[in-house]
């Protein structure tokens, strides 16, 4: 893409109203516009990130057995009045029809409607278990929207269901969703500083699991165990407890953001929904659910926290808008290597604007493409590559980029 034809205008300052460092950087580079607090949409560049993490996690949720549906943002009253969390979920954005005179919600999370449909296609032990997931927009009236990207208002999700026939074809399936995350963020570029972490249950059981990303703009702390690696939610661990995997008392605490989370539903929504199937006795059984949850505005606000240095965004390749950018120092000089680049099946950004060299350097930086491949006189029929998270460029032919 020619970066002259693209919807974006960068900004050498930090917007005002923002005091998280996600959104500043994603707002001045071009990513995201901030429609109000809590609230903000994603322009060409921002999509782009956007559109590969969704790419990845599909992958995985089909794999894992997954029909993809979209669900609709506007529930009934009557379904969460049904779970008692029309009244306990206190970040609901309610409202009444002017026509109708019923009552609505927007969306937080699909349990209450997901339950009452699948009545419709689960009947027998033969029709589980199942697996159902969609990408939605969700929303909820937090009461001080902060954080940028990590807590928002209107945000984006992916939510899978599981639906089974007994516990313990729950917990297996439950432990290989489990590997499964890992693998998605592995793949987005932040499995090495991510953990899954021992987290509480909430209204559903005991204990569910969270992915905790270590960053020092985190919201939550967690507590790692040097012996065995495993993670737990500070709201769950007791003064001075031991790790509940290993026994031992080798725990450090450490800052982190909440990227994806995973609970044991059980029957917490099938039973006030009678979602039930006979088993192959003949027996009425309830469903056990358990459901699987990645944000997705949270997980590319997490990102850009975790990688980046004082120019701008380092973003890993797996979620990188572009390739690679490449920039010339006079307009016109890399039209041929862009065309090439396109022709070869590269993702390429191509500066080919009208303004000064430090500019476009600058903007590079910003917007943080992992590869920089410059063309001017001084390279000398060359290309200097450089990557986005290092100093040193070098000088390659063009069939050597292609190799590379």
């Amino acid at each position: 893409m020619r970066q002259s034809e693209l919807f974006v205008r960068t900004a050498r300052e930090d917007p005002k109203d923002e005091e998280s460092l996600n959104a500043k950087l994603l707002i001045r580079a071009g990513y995201v516009h901030k429609v109000m607090a809590g609230v903000y949409a994603f322009l060409p560049l921002g999509l782009r990130v956007f559109k590969k993490v969704e790419d990845i996690i599909r992958r995985k949720m089909v794999r894992m057995g997954g029909n993809e549906v979209l669900l609709s943002a506007l529930q009934p009253k009557a379904d969460w009045d049904k779970t008692g969390r029309w009244d306990e979920f206190d970040v609901l954005f309610k409202f009444t029809s002017h026509y109708s005179g019923n009552d609505y919600v927007l969306g937080p999370t699909h349990e209450e409607e997901l339950t009452p449909l699948m009545r419709q296609h689960l009947f027998s032990y033969r029709d589980l278990p199942a697996y159902v997931f969609q990408f939605q927009n969700k929303f909820r009236d937090e009461k001080r929207a902060k954080s940028g990207l990590l807590r928002g208002r209107e945000f984006f999700m992916k939510d899978f269901y599981s639906f089974h026939a007994t516990e313990d074809e729950l917990d297996s399936y439950y432990d290989s969703m489990k590997d499964a995350y890992v693998e998605i963020f592995e793949e987005v570029g932040i499995g090495d500083r991510t953990y899954l972490t021992l987290a509480s249950g909430g209204t559903f059981a005991k204990y569910s699991h969270e992915f905790q990303t270590l960053t020092e703009a985190g919201e939550d702390i967690i507590h790692i165990c040097d012996s065995c690696h495993a993670a737990v939610n500070e709201e769950v661990l007791e003064s001075g407890s031991a790790c509940p995997l290993c026994g031992k008392k080798d725990l450090h605490a450490e800052k982190a953001i909440e990227v994806g989370n995973i609970f044991k539903l059980r029957d917490r929504f099938s039973a006030p929904f009678d979602l039930n199937f006979k088993d192959e006795n003949g027996e009425v059984k309830k469903v056990m659910m358990g459901c699987y949850g990645i944000g997705i505005n949270r997980l590319i606000g997490a990102v850009v926290e975790a990688s980046h240095d004082a120019r701008g965004i380092i973003w890993p390749e797996g979620i990188a808008p572009f390739k690679f950018h490449l920039i010339e120092s006079k307009k016109g000089e890399a039209e041929k290597i862009y065309e090439d680049l396109v022709k070869d099946g590269f993702d390429v950004l191509y500066d080919d604007r009208d303004v000064g060299l430090g500019e476009k350097f600058a903007d590079a930086d910003l917007m943080g493409i992992p590869w920089r491949l410059v063309v001017s006189p001084r390279t000398e029929g060359r290309i200097e590559v450089k990557k986005r998270n290092e100093e040193k460029a070098e000088l390659f032919d063009y069939e050597d980029i292609r190799k590379f």
